[in-house]
């Protein structure tokens, strides 16, 4: 922006006006250093000039902002980013077509595409018809500018996508993208949510599955640099190809392919830039090794950074090379310092050997993290505008399981590949290293007063802090990084595994799990002898993939069935993609089949996957074993309602009932009273009339509802209908855990209202 030119102006000024000479008490002198910095900052604003697009009526963003629609045409310029309701995909254009045919074209575009079930690839050639735009950008966050960074100036929110014959791309790209997608589903065949989804982020770079709560965990806890790739990941990567490669093809062969290795690594991630910068810092200390030279750790950081810079000055500007650059940068200013100080003082009272052990402990998971967490204060501050003030306790807790989790993790994964039988076995050896990191991740983040929300900060907070900052001395020898007490903590999380399989074995009780999926319906039945239900699903396929790996036991990859009682698509939109990773051995359907895209996808779905599939009528029932019974009441074109029954329990579930469902079942009489009851609609006042309430007479009432729903849910006239109930909500209560023993009924929430 402007200010940012002023700056730079101001500041070249500044350089030439008073430090081209340095002035002493005989003479006016050359000053060379200072004679750099101008002429480095003048080549830098010209570099980031010629950086700029020339938008003419060959670039694609030439045609922004048009009122008509047009037809863009192009390759996936990387694999495409899936989300729960829709999909990004960018495209490497090459003709556009306005109405007269295709013109020639060329650009990067975003395109929003809706969720179309098309198995895209990098490479693929598409054409997608919408309305260009110049990205938005709004008074907190500038959509633009960050597409700008990567070379996007051009936006189709309103894509329709078509899928032509023929593939483009790099042939070498196209072969590690598609090892990566491949690699991708096994680790979602090896593992359940949400450890797949983190194991996807540490080990592919994929982080988009995990769910918006756990998200939100790792920000607040500051353990987020767990999930995008590092320089604690590329670090551990090195360590292995260097180890593995150097046996297998010596020394100096052996550094080469592992040079290689991390290059391929490096694309196989996503190839950002903070990404980029690990994994050139990761190479040059290789190098180093290989010329018999001690690497420079500060000279090198600045080299990667002008060369980074040089190849795309839009770089400066990307937050995730300040975190990672500035991480670096106190790793190596302060590191080694203070591990030293640390066995200065630990050396009172324990043997030298002993000291620089925990020395070498105490700096890898508490005064390392305190490093990078004092340099990168002020970044995060600046953009994020918080403060975790747990993170210093959560990292040393977090930290000492992540090397286990990446080559634990790994191993699985590349021998699933090969063969998933094996690739299972070596899953069982990683998983409670990935559950642990979980677990303590949600309990730190629970914890009161951990993160300090500050409102919008001055560029000169920034400056000044770092001022201060680089006052203490700059440069020491850092020393090689030491891991301890693994051994120990991998018996502890086995000991918790044994534990937390036995308590997910079926305990002669049902249980049925309301899922928070907001304003729709997902209810897990998990049957006295260990059968599992699953009715509907919600919108969020993160979401449910992420609820049903926390309660299905660890290796069960299978339902036993699944119901689709609503094909509404809220309904329904998580389906397609979280089956296919949890496939059920049968389906009882309800509802119009072509009610929405998605159940139409996860209708095909089924057919292709060769799932049986039956079209509930009423009467049908599903034997869940030990005389439990979920049996159909009703049918209509919405969908199915549904009472559960075992022994004296019984529990309506009405997730697709009409207002003619109310009178086919005598507004409650034919059913009888029940001990829970699901409310239609997430209380729609229309489907929850007092005579119907009266007639079933449930001692629980269940409101599957997302907090501030758009549409007032539940209705006001359902507040007064249900008061005198006793009612559980999901906007209040989160997940809501049912079990019974057939006679007494016991209710447990996630969290208090």
């Amino acid at each position: 922006g402007g200010m940012s030119w002023r700056a730079a102006l101001m500041l070249a000024a500044l350089l030439s006006a008073l430090n081209l000479y340095r002035w002493t008490s005989e003479k006016i002198t050359l000053s060379l250093p200072w004679l750099a910095m101008t002429v480095a900052v003048l080549l830098g604003m010209g570099r980031y000039l010629w950086s700029q697009p020339r938008i003419t009526p060959f670039h694609i963003a030439w045609f922004n902002d048009r009122r008509y629609e047009v037809w863009v045409t192009g390759t996936l310029a990387e694999p495409p980013d899936v989300r729960d309701t829709y999909t990004n995909v960018r495209l490497d254009v090459q003709a556009v077509d306005t109405g007269d045919g295709d013109l020639q074209a060329h650009g990067l575009i975003l395109a929003r595409v809706d969720a179309t079930g098309l198995p895209l690839r990098y490479g693929d050639l598409v054409r997608v018809r919408g309305h260009l735009q110049t990205p938005p950008e709004n008074e907190t966050f500038s959509y633009r500018d960050y597409l700008a960074r990567q070379g996007i100036y051009a936006y189709m929110p309103d894509a329709s996508l078509t899928r032509l014959p023929g593939r483009g791309g790099n042939l070498f790209l196209r072969g590690i993208y598609d090892f990566k997608a491949r690699a991708l589903t096994v680790v979602y065949q090896l593992y359940p949510d949400p450890e797949a989804s983190l194991l996807a982020g540490i080990l592919l770079g994929v982080d988009s599955g995990l769910s918006y709560d756990l998200q939100q965990a790792f920000k607040d806890t500051g353990t987020s640099h767990i999930i995008a790739i590092s320089g604690f990941n590329i670090a551990i990567i090195a360590g292995i190809f260097v180890l593995l490669f150097s046996r297998l093809l010596g020394p100096r062969r052996g550094a080469w392919a592992a040079l290689i290795g991390i290059a391929v690594y490096t694309i196989l991630v996503g190839a950002d830039a903070a990404v980029v910068r690990a994994a050139v810092m990761g190479s040059l200390t290789i190098f180093a090794a290989q010329v018999g030279r001690r690497q420079d750790g500060l000279v090198s950081l600045a080299v990667v950074a002008a060369v980074m810079a040089l190849l795309n000055p839009n770089v400066l500007w990307d937050v995730g090379f300040q975190l990672s650059f500035g991480a670096t940068l106190g790793l190596m200013l302060y590191g080694t310092p203070w591990q030293q100080a640390a066995e200065r003082f630990l050396s009172r009272w324990m043997p030298p050997g002993q000291a620089r052990r925990g020395a070498a402990f105490l700096s890898e998971y508490v005064l390392l993290t305190f490093a990078a967490q004092l340099t990168t204060l002020p970044i995060m501050a600046y953009h994020f505008r918080r403060l975790s003030l747990i993170s210093l306790l959560a990292n040393p807790f977090i930290l000492p399981a992540q090397p286990a989790v990446m080559v634990l993790g790994g191993l699985a994964v590349l021998a699933g590949l090969i063969y998933l039988p094996l690739g299972k076995l070596l899953a069982l050896l990683a998983w409670p290293f990935v559950v642990y990191t979980i677990r303590l991740v949600e309990f730190f983040a629970r914890l009161p007063h951990g993160v300090v929300l500050l409102g919008e900060l001055s560029l000169l907070f920034v400056v000044l802090y770092y001022l201060a900052l680089f006052t203490l001395p700059l440069t020491w020898p850092r020393r090689q990084k030491l891991s301890g007490g693994m051994v120990f903590l991998g018996l502890a999380l086995l000991a918790w595994l044994v534990w937390r399989a036995a308590f997910l074995q079926p305990d002669g009780s049902l249980h049925v799990v309301f899922l928070d999926v907001g304003s729709a319906d997902a209810i897990l039945i998990q049957a006295p002898q260990g059968g599992t239900v699953l009715i509907n699903g919600g919108e969020s396929a993160h979401t449910l993939s992420d609820a049903l790996g926390r309660r299905l036991p660890f290796g069960s990859r299978q339902l036993d069935a699944l119901v689709v009682a609503s094909t509404a698509s809220w309904q329904v939109e998580a389906l397609p993609s979280v089956m296919a990773r949890i496939p059920p051995q049968t389906i009882l359907w309800g509802g119009e089949i072509t009610a929405s895209s998605a159940s139409r996808r996860l209708y095909t779905w089924a057919d292709e996957a060769d799932i049986p599939l039956r079209l509930a009528q009423v009467g049908d029932a599903l034997d869940l074993g030990g005389g439990a019974a979920l049996q159909v009441v009703d049918v209509s074109p919405r969908g199915l309602t549904l009472l559960l029954t075992w022994k004296q329990f019984r529990a309506l579930l009405p997730v697709g009932a009409t207002a003619q469902t109310l009178d086919a079942l005598q507004r409650g009489r034919a059913v009888g009273a029940v001990n829970v009851l699901l409310l239609p609609q997430s209380g729609y006042a229309a489907l929850t009339p007092a005579d119907w309430l009266n007639n079933l007479n449930p001692q629980l009432i269940v409101i599957s509802v997302a907090a501030g729903d758009p549409f007032g849910l539940p209705s006001e006239a359902t507040l007064e209908t249900i008061a005198a109930y006793p009612v559980l909500r999901t906007d209040w209560y989160g997940t809501l855990h049912l079990s019974t023993d057939g006679e007494n009924l016991w209710v447990n929430v996630e969290k208090v209202h």
